[in-house]
């Protein structure tokens, strides 16, 4: 009997999306598009924890086109949600946007055409580096070419039964089913900015009477444009809803069936859009699948509409550890556009598909990002071998490429990420010099664009992710009062390996002479096994050329360090004077 095909998560959850639309069509799929869904507020950078919404959603449409049946992925921007509040390092002054819409924000940094614009380009680039294909919808042009108006009209007649649901789930929050609290600092700030909002402020119409208290729509003040309005009235028969602002004291009214100045409440406008868009599935933070939030509640009001909820998965956050520059969210969880700095994309993607949605991790962008390499090329070996296919192998192929783009970027060339790194430390960044050296460590064949795109990726981890007190700065001169001050030992050492040291410096020849020298200062040939004297005299002879070629106790490997300075240069810094 043939062994099953592994399993994943992914495989579970494409298993859940096919059987939510089969029961939706009656059974037979037909010509009808499965649709997975993500949403996302772009309301600032778009960390690696929101990243999980985009590759949740991604990995699961994927594994249903791979059996041949059509899907899509449909994102939607919450670029209608309100503007919060401004950050730090934002001109304070853009206070006065707070409670506009993110699309008619001003963009402060004046390179987009508003707030939203400003973190959807970015992030968008980097899905497409990631080969995440999807559908986007703007909530903004949705909201305002009425898309919305009988489903806006259907919450505002049914807002008796939204409240009786509402106020159930409120009750059992308060009885003590909330989120747990974050764990950290970034994970608060990760939550408060989910892609799945929580926020109620819209159904509390402060000063309203009791029948609007908990009204599902909210204006946006046709004055102002903010959505600071408490509702003072509505006639069911017209559908005016009247209000007043209470930032700049306008009153005004709004028709809900010929205006679209406005949205469904957070709570009421997902179910809402579920049944609108036809939606299988989409995942959401952990903290949206607790008793009170989005999605529990959503799967009561998304009746309303005559639907149902779609399959569902909860993920958990994504922090970083070991940054050293991060330019856009400093003091926080880095963006995709940051960690493709230093991750090839099918690492990066990876990361996510590997582990359940509900396993938080970290990226970590120090020195695990070698062993996470390391990591990736073994089972890019593993994968090779077809008798050796299981769940890991699976995660590496759905990591690797897509149904559209077909396999992603990876260097044709293979070097170890921590050889790239530790020759790029060595030879200040220069690219042509790094591909003859890795030429010179085996890799013959290797040009500069056969290393990309991980060549790029460990110049930048050299530079800008490794410690300054962690890199190599090699001596521009020779070090006089080290070489003056030579014992007996290392004199013999110096003069043994610069009497043999070759114009032409290749990685076997140079590893046999550096080891060798101490074996030859004690009268044994190059390729005799070492005892343990050697073995000390070894110790010490590197630690001598490392304090003469870089002025430090430790650094790269002496053979590539040799390589990467060639025999001239090692020559000026371990001859001593005359």
């Amino acid at each position: 009997m043939p062994d099953s095909p592994p399993h994943d998560w992914v495989t579970r959850a494409a298993d859940d999306a096919i059987r939510h639309a089969e029961q939706r069509y009656g059974g037979e799929l037909g010509d009808h598009v499965i649709t997975c869904a993500s949403g996302a507020s772009p309301s600032g950078p778009v960390h690696l924890g929101n990243l999980r919404e985009f590759l949740t959603v991604h990995f699961v449409a994927e594994e249903i086109k791979r059996r041949g049946i059509a899907a899509r992925h449909l994102h939607s921007w919450d670029d209608y949600d309100r503007f919060r509040k401004v950050p730090a390092g934002v001109d304070p002054s853009w206070a006065e946007h707070i409670g506009r819409p993110l699309s008619g924000v001003p963009d402060p940094w004046g390179c987009h055409t508003s707030w939203a614009e400003h973190y959807k380009e970015p992030l968008v680039a980097s899905l497409r580096e990631l080969g995440v294909e999807m559908v986007e919808v703007s909530q903004t042009e949705m909201y305002r070419a009425g898309a919305y108006r009988e489903q806006v009209l259907t919450a505002v007649r049914r807002r008796d039964e939204i409240e009786q649901v509402m106020s159930r789930y409120r009750t059992k929050q308060l009885e003590g089913a909330a989120t747990a609290a974050p764990e950290s600092e970034e994970e608060a700030a990760a939550l408060a900015d989910s892609v799945a909002n929580d926020d109620e402020s819209g159904l509390t119409g402060l000063g309203a009477t009791d029948d609007l208290a908990r009204f599902p729509y909210k204006p946006y003040c046709r004055d102002c444009g903010r959505d600071t309005t408490i509702i003072t009235s509505y006639d069911e028969d017209t559908t005016d809803l009247a209000y007043t602002c209470t930032a700049c004291a306008y009153e005004g009214v709004t028709n809900l069936t010929t205006d679209s100045e406005g949205k469904l409440v957070w709570k009421v406008d997902w179910p809402m859009r579920w049944e609108f868009e036809g939606v299988d599935f989409e995942p959401g933070g952990v903290d949206h699948a607790s008793p009170g939030s989005s999605y529990t509640v959503g799967k009561e009001l998304v009746k309303i509409y005559g639907g149902r909820a779609p399959s569902f998965v909860g993920y958990s956050f994504v922090g970083a550890g070991g940054q050293v520059k991060m330019s856009s969210s400093r003091g926080g969880v880095p963006t995709a556009a940051e960690a493709l700095k230093i991750l090839e994309a099918p690492i990066l993607r990876w990361l996510y598909v590997r582990r359940a949605p509900k396993q938080a991790f970290n990226v970590d962008f120090g020195q695990e990002v070698v062993r996470l390499y390391d990591e990736w090329d073994a089972l890019g070996k593993k994968a090779a071998n077809p008798a050796k296919r299981d769940a890991q192998v699976l995660a590496f192929e759905r990591a690797s490429s897509t149904t559209s783009a077909g396999t992603l970027p990876t260097p044709a060339v293979v070097v170890p990420f921590k050889l790239l790194s530790s020759v790029a430390d060595v030879t200040a960044g220069s690219a042509e010099l790094i591909s003859r050296i890795v030429g010179d460590l085996g890799y013959e064949h290797a040009s500069v664009a056969d290393l990309e795109p991980r060549l790029s990726r460990a110049m930048t981890w050299m530079s800008d992710f490794v410690p300054e007190e962690d890199r190599t700065t090699v001596r521009e001169t020779p070090d006089a009062a080290r070489l003056a001050a030579l014992n007996e030992d290392e004199e013999l050492w110096l003069r043994q390996l610069l009497d043999r040291l070759p114009d032409q410096l290749e990685l076997e020849p140079i590893t046999s002479l550096i080891y060798g020298v101490p074996k030859l200062a004690r009268g044994l040939g190059l390729d005799d096994a070492p005892t343990d004297e050697v073995k000390q005299d070894q110790k010490a002879f590197f630690r001598l050329l490392y304090q003469l070629l870089v002025d430090a106790e430790r650094g790269p490997r002496l053979p590539t360090l040799f390589l990467a300075l060639g025999a001239e240069k090692v020559r000026l810094l371990l001859t001593p004077p005359a």
